[in-house]
C-alpha cells in the first residue's frame, strides 16, 4: 500500500509526457527538419521557343580622338572646356613656341653663311678647272712637266670635293629648317573631325610631353554600347540581330539597336563574349559614357524541342541537371542545357524527354532523402 502514491506520481508524468512526445514528433515531422519539403511540379513540354540573349555594358563612344603635342613642350593655351562642341578643322589650343623662333632665324643665318661658301667653292672649282684645262694644254707641247700637270688635276678634284660638301652642307640646313617649320605648326592643336569635347586634362602653363593627351574629343553620333554575354548562352550571336537597350538612368525606356559586331576575342577570365551594340537614333539627351545599360537580344525561333523552366536547373556535385520524381523519389538527372527564352523556359538538348517530371520550384534544398510535399504554388515563389 506505500506504493501507490508513487505509481500515481509516475502515471501523471506519463499522462503529461506522452503527448508532448507525441506533439513534439508531430511538430518535428510537419514542419521540423524531418518535415517533407514543399515542391513544384513541372511537366517537360516539346514546343519551340525564341531564344534571347542578355548582357550587360557600359557606353562608349566608337570614334574618339585624343589631342596633344608631337613634341615636348609648354601648353600657351587652350581655347575649349568640356561639353563644348567643336569642328572639324577647328583651333584648340596652342604649344608655347619657346625658342623655335630664334631656332628659324638661326637656321636662315647658316642658309646664307652656307651659300656664300658654296659661291666660294664654285669659284674655286671654276678656277681649278681652268688651270687643269690650260696645264693640259701646255703638256702637249712639252712647255710644263708631268709632275704641274698632276698637282693641277689634283687641285681639281679637291675643288670638286669641296663644291659637293657647300651644296650637301645647304640641303642639309634647308632640311632643318623645314623641320623647324613642320614643329611650329604642329604647335597648334586642331580638331580632326566634328565631335564634343569630354575631357580637358591639362591646363596652360602645364609642361606636357609628346604624346600626351590635352584635350579628348569624341564623336558623340557614333555612340555604341561594349556589351558582355555570357558565353554558355551566347550560341548564334551574330551582327545584324536586333536588340534591345535600356539605360541605367531610364529603367522604363527601351531603346533599339542592333548588334554591330561581335567581337574576336573572348574574356577568358571572366568566359564571356564581347560584342558592340549600336543604337538606331542616339538617345537625347547625350547619355554619359560609362553608364551601365542592359541588352537584350533577340535570336531567330528554333525548331520544338523538350523545354523546362529555368529554376529547375541545379549543380549537384558539379554536374547541372535537374530533380526529377520517379515513382514518388527524387532523383537527380544530368542534362544538357540549350538556349534560353525570356519568358525563363530552357531548352534541352540531353537527359530529359516530353512528359517527365521535374522539380520546377522547392521550398528548401533537396537530395536523394528528401521527402516532398507537391503543391500547387509556394508562398516565398510567388511573391
Amino acid at each position: 500500500m506505500k506504493g501507490l502514491p508513487y505509481q500515481k506520481r509516475t502515471l501523471a508524468l506519463v499522462a503529461v509526457f506522452v503527448p508532448l512526445l507525441g506533439l513534439f514528433v508531430y511538430v518535428a515531422l510537419r514542419s521540423g527538419p524531418l518535415a517533407p519539403v514543399s515542391v513544384v511540379l513541372a511537366t517537360v513540354e516539346n514546343k519551340n521557343i525564341s531564344p534571347a540573349l542578355f548582357g550587360i555594358g557600359t557606353v562608349k563612344a566608337r570614334f574618339t580622338y585624343k589631342i596633344g603635342p608631337t613634341s615636348p613642350g609648354r601648353l600657351k593655351q587652350l581655347n575649349v572646356y568640356v561639353g563644348d562642341s567643336v569642328k572639324s578643322g577647328q583651333v584648340l589650343g596652342e604649344m608655347d613656341p619657346v625658342d623655335l623662333n630664334a631656332r628659324l632665324q638661326s637656321m636662315d643665318a647658316a642658309i646664307k653663311r652656307a651659300k656664300a661658301q658654296l659661291g666660294e667653292a664654285e669659284v674655286r672649282h671654276n678656277f681649278a678647272q681652268t688651270q687643269a684645262t690650260r696645264y693640259e694644254g701646255l703638256l702637249k707641247t712639252r712647255s710644263t712637266s708631268e709632275e704641274i700637270f698632276a698637282t693641277k688635276q689634283q687641285d681639281l678634284l679637291v675643288a670638286g670635293a669641296a663644291l659637293t660638301a657647300a651644296h650637301q652642307e645647304i640641303a642639309r640646313l634647308s632640311a632643318e629648317k623645314t623641320a623647324l617649320k613642320e614643329q611650329l605648326k604642329n604647335l597648334s592643336l586642331i580638331a580632326p573631325s566634328d565631335g564634343l569635347v569630354v575631357s580637358r586634362d591639362v591646363d596652360p602653363g602645364t609642361t606636357v610631353v609628346a604624346g600626351q593627351t590635352v584635350a579628348e574629343v569624341i564623336d558623340p553620333d557614333t555612340l555604341w554600347v561594349n556589351v558582355r554575354f555570357d558565353q554558355i548562352h551566347a550560341h548564334g550571336l551574330a551582327a545584324g540581330l536586333p536588340a534591345r537597350i535600356t539605360l541605367r538612368s531610364h529603367p522604363g525606356k527601351v531603346l533599339s539597336g542592333r548588334v554591330f559586331r561581335v567581337e574576336p576575342l573572348a574574356d577568358a577570365v571572366t568566359e564571356e563574349s564581347l560584342a558592340k551594340v549600336v543604337f538606331d537614333q542616339i538617345p537625347g539627351p547625350f547619355p554619359p559614357l560609362g553608364e551601365l545599360a542592359e541588352i537584350t537580344v533577340a535570336l531567330p525561333p528554333l525548331p520544338p524541342a523538350p523545354v523546362i523552366p529555368g529554376a529547375a536547373v541545379h549543380f549537384v556535385d558539379g554536374r547541372t541537371g535537374v530533380w526529377q520524381v520517379i515513382d514518388g523519389d527524387l532523383r537527380f538527372t544530368s542534362i544538357s542545357r540549350g538556349p534560353v527564352d525570356l519568358d525563363g523556359y530552357l531548352q534541352i538538348r540531353e537527359g530529359l524527354k516530353a512528359g517527365d517530371r521535374v522539380v520546377a520550384y522547392s521550398e528548401n534544398a533537396l537530395n536523394t532523402r528528401s521527402r516532398i510535399h507537391i503543391v500547387d504554388h509556394i508562398l516565398e515563389v510567388d511573391q
